[in-house]
């Protein structure tokens, strides 16, 4: 997840002072080839550190936050750019967004998922 998401970052805080709209919009696009990469790979990794059962509570526990935060987003971002015409809310995104990934790359780091420790149901059938 850190691998694709620390770049893409860069690119949002590269976005803010780039001289071109051309520039801009280059580095936007870059931005938008990497963001997206680790949604599978982060669903998946929280599905498995968790127990079966509490799977639909962790989706929700992790997708309903992510979906406020990016609701409430325009409102400082609106203030930000009512302060100055320099693009404050792509850096301040950027570095945000790299402090987060960061702290969780430093928090799970660790913690194997399940699945890693154990074979799947599927795994033993095959097994036998």
């Amino acid at each position: 997840m850190v691998f694709t998401h620390l770049p893409a970052n860069g690119f949002l805080v590269l976005a803010a002072f780039m001289p071109t709209l051309p520039l801009a919009i280059a580095c936007l696009l870059a931005r938008a080839t990497l963001s997206q990469m680790d949604v599978p790979a982060r669903q998946s990794y929280a599905m498995a550190v968790v127990a079966p059962e509490e799977r639909a509570a962790a989706a929700s526990v992790t997708n309903v936050p992510r979906s406020l935060a990016a609701a409430a987003g325009p409102l400082p971002a609106g203030w930000l750019l009512g302060l100055s015409t320099f693009g404050w809310p792509l850096v301040v995104a950027g570095v945000g967004k790299a402090i987060y990934d960061l702290l969780l790359l430093s928090m799970f780091r660790h913690a194997p998922p399940t699945e890693d420790m154990a074979p799947s149901p599927a795994g033993r059938e095959a097994q036998m």
